[in-house]
């Protein structure tokens, strides 16, 4: 049985865990009363079970963003043009993400989706997490090597402090490592071989945990149908079909535009390019896809000194559906509910935020960050976020697969430009993850 699970193709498990999830699911929808207070026993596991793989991904992001991170500015000493390689990428990042924020304003613009609910102003509460720019700034500058940061919160007269890693702050640690690493040259070789060795390590227990996927897909998707079902998205229909219907402009339009007008064969990019864009959409998260990410990029083509460099800063700060379409939707969508005039310098300042303000969202799951950085700027309720929160992690699967596709997209254009990317790899068929971790 066992050697036979291993010989389904990953895509096949995936899907039968999306379609095993919604029906379990509807199953516990039916069952009994669902909420926080007295969730059934098979919401409860269905939970259990999505939560638990989100935390193993979770788990792994604070080693594989610095060791990434280090090898990634190593490898560019291979690269001849290093800094304009480097230049070019971060010009295509926000060239996409200026597109992508323009659709999002203009879906808006048409669906109305803040006139078009039946969400009352109840659901309306602050987030826990308010993105600003001087936090934001503020928040670059390591206040330790680890990147680490404790907060303490009062409930019921009880004082609670929780300490997290700060993935901005290791994004800064991680770079100033490697280029000092750099720097030293022969001298630094040890630590080099050390963080590449480490490096190898961690995306091996990561390819462990991503062969959970068809699991955590269960737990995720089931969990979701389960607590949220239809009800929510139907309250907030022109919202989800506005945001998804960017998502899909965005990939099935502008990204074929961009490979076809590159001479780039679209069929043959999107087939080698599917695993990472199914487990982006299953796991919500830019950082636990990476691995799979970089062998695509590579597969697709580009050179792996190069790859090795641009897919880990992609995965950190290109987020076409969470820092792009979706702030742009949910501030109109905003800004609508609570009657508020949006001006032309207002979408202007949509579209600089979006385009600057991507690495608020540091490739883990949600948008909450960025969108709070939005409505901040603009001035908008900040309540308004509640308003959201019941369908984000619906939404949050379509917007990680389309970050995630211009993550590959970026490097793919950009090693094209420049000569370097390898038109003859043979991408006959999608691989099958499951055979590579093994």
């Amino acid at each position: 049985m066992l050697a036979r699970l291993r010989r389904t193709p990953f895509a096949a498990q995936v899907l039968a865990g999306l379609i095993l999830g919604v029906v379990l699911g509807l199953v516990a929808r039916a069952i009994g009363p669902v909420g926080d207070d007295s969730p059934n026993w098979l919401t409860s596991t269905l939970d259990t079970i999505g939560s638990s793989f989100v935390d193993l991904l979770r788990t792994l992001v604070v080693p594989l963003v610095v060791t990434a991170i280090i090898a990634s500015i190593a490898n560019l000493r291979g690269v001849s043009g290093a800094a304009r390689l480097a230049g070019r990428t971060l010009l295509w990042f926000a060239a996409t993400a200026l597109i992508a924020v323009v659709i999002g304003i203009a879906l808006g613009l048409i669906f109305q989706p803040g006139n078009n609910t039946s969400v009352t102003a109840d659901a309306a509460k602050a987030p826990s997490k308010v993105g600003d720019w001087w936090a934001f700034l503020t928040g670059l500058i390591p206040t330790n090597i680890f990147g680490l940061q404790a907060s303490t919160t009062l409930e019921d007269g009880a004082a609670t402090t929780s300490v997290s890693f700060n993935v901005l702050q290791l994004l800064v640690i991680s770079i100033a490592l490697g280029i000092a690493a750099l720097k030293l040259g022969e001298r630094a070789e040890p630590f080099l071989n050390f963080n590449r060795a480490a490096l190898g390590i961690v995306q091996k227990v990561l390819w462990w945990v991503i062969r959970l996927a068809p699991i955590g897909t269960v737990g995720l998707l089931g969990y979701a149908v389960a607590d949220y079902g239809w009800d929510a998205i139907g309250s907030l229909g022109a919202f989800v079909g506005a945001v998804y219907l960017g998502l899909a402009l965005v990939i099935g339009v502008v990204y074929p535009v961009l490979l076809r007008v590159h001479g780039i064969p679209v069929r043959r990019w999107f087939g080698t390019v599917w695993p990472a864009l199914q487990l982006a959409f299953v796991s919500r998260s830019s950082l636990g896809t990476l691995p799979v990410t970089e062998q695509v990029t590579e597969r697709v083509g580009v050179p792996r000194s190069y790859a090795s460099f641009a897919v880990p800063l992609g995965a950190t700060t290109k987020m076409d559906g969470c820092a792009a379409i979706y702030p742009a939707l949910a501030a109109i969508f905003v800004a609508e509910f609570y009657n508020v005039s949006l001006s032309v310098p207002d979408y202007l300042l949509i579209v600089v935020v979006s385009v600057l303000g991507s690495a608020a969202t540091a490739g883990t799951t949600g948008a909450t960050v960025m969108l709070t950085l939005t409505l901040s700027t603009l001035g908008l309720p900040l309540a308004g976020v509640g308003l959201l929160l019941a369908v984000d992690p619906i939404l949050d699967m379509g917007r990680t697969a389309v970050n995630v596709a211009g993550q590959v997209l970026v490097p793919t254009i950009v090693a094209k430009r420049e000569g370097i990317l390898d038109d003859g790899v043979d991408v006959p068929e999608p691989v099958d993850r499951t055979a590579v971790a093994a």
